[in-house]
């Protein structure tokens, strides 16, 4: 029996230990294993594994022997409670031993969760779980966590209590990150929230999303887009003296200039326009970029990007004969001086 993706996230928070078995397939490897992960977590428990209540089958060694799933779901274990016999990686040349323990299974064996990867609609063994009365078939696809899949996966890390924003902040990383780097992300955030009952903010997420590696940057940017001249100089230096070179500050600096320009521009107002943007900015950073974003105004972050433009063209010029990093000093210098006006 075909079970839908809505369907299929309820089912595994709780499913029907009486069912013969779930196959679960898909193209994205990660996302199988974490679907996979969720439900054998709530047919045997936490100590399931620990107790020898699972039997782990790579797909391979069924095509060299095929009673070994049959063997699996029949064995009885020294502790009490329900048993999975679990088949990773299968295909059709799995499918004789998975069919026949199918037709073979009783009340009281271990229920079979079979993961794969893409299947077509004739694959064997696909067509076994779809038709079959006593068990479902799951296709996991590449598409973005629903807001009920999220609040599940906070309740999982026990995380509860969430203010809108962290909540919007949460939503839009769910649709950045892969999805083991989102429970990962999530599993950090609880364990920095442990014994903390204020809810969780922008800051705390901000606190807790992976790291751009473009972070460092951050300073030089903000410097110039808040019109701070006199400080540039020191940074730039710092800056040089780390290896940064010439053309990864102003590839740097027209990113974060088309996006306060496009938050700007936005028809909705700038905060409607940050909280658009993909990747997404969180916490003390989407504050900081919208007072930018509001202060320079659509009309003076046209001109700052056509500056940058200008330099750019300048910097790639084979007649150019200023040294690289003194056009960019230059050109950050007018940016800076332009934003107090």
């Amino acid at each position: 029996m075909k079970l839908s993706a809505r369907d299929a996230n309820r089912y595994f928070g709780k499913p029907d230990p009486d069912r013969t078995g779930v196959l679960i397939y898909g193209p994205d490897a990660m996302r199988v294993a974490l679907k996979r992960q969720e439900l054998i977590a709530a047919l045997i428990g936490p100590q399931g594994e620990e107790e020898m209540r699972l039997t782990r089958i790579p797909g391979a060694e069924l095509r060299k022997d095929k009673a070994k799933l049959h063997d699996a779901i029949k064995e009885v274990s020294f502790f009490p409670g329900p048993r999975v016999a679990f088949v990773e990686d299968a295909n059709d040349t799995a499918a004789p031993a998975i069919l026949a323990a199918l037709e073979d299974w009783t009340h009281g064996d271990a229920q079979i969760v079979v993961t794969a990867g893409q299947l077509k609609a004739s694959s064997k063994i696909r067509k076994a779980f779809e038709n079959h009365a006593r068990t479902y078939a799951v296709g996991i696809y590449n598409d973005p966590p629903s807001r009920e899949e999220i609040e599940s996966d906070l309740t999982a890390a026990g995380l509860k209590n969430i203010d809108h924003e962290a909540m919007t902040d949460l939503f839009n990383l769910s649709r950045e990150l892969d999805p083991g780097d989102f429970r990962q992300t999530l599993e950090k955030l609880a364990l920095y929230k442990l014994n903390d009952d204020l809810p969780v903010t922008s800051e705390d997420v901000a606190a807790c999303a992976p790291v751009s590696t473009e972070a460092a940057l951050d300073d030089i940017l903000n410097i110039v887009a808040e019109g701070r001249a006199q400080e540039l100089g020191p940074v730039l230096r710092k800056l040089e003296a780390q290896g940064t070179n010439p053309v990864s500050l102003l590839i740097a600096a027209t990113r974060h200039f088309r996006a306060l320009y496009t938050a700007a521009s936005d028809p909705g107002g700038a905060a409607q326009g940050i909280s658009r943007m993909r990747p997404p900015i969180f916490g003390p950073r989407r504050d900081r970029m919208l007072r930018q974003a509001s202060g320079w105004g659509a009309p003076k972050l046209e001109q700052a990007l056509t500056g940058l433009t200008d330099t750019d063209l300048q910097l790639r010029s084979a007649g150019q004969r200023a040294p690289d990093m003194a056009l960019v000093e230059r050109l950050f210098l007018r940016l800076a001086m332009l934003a107090r006006r």
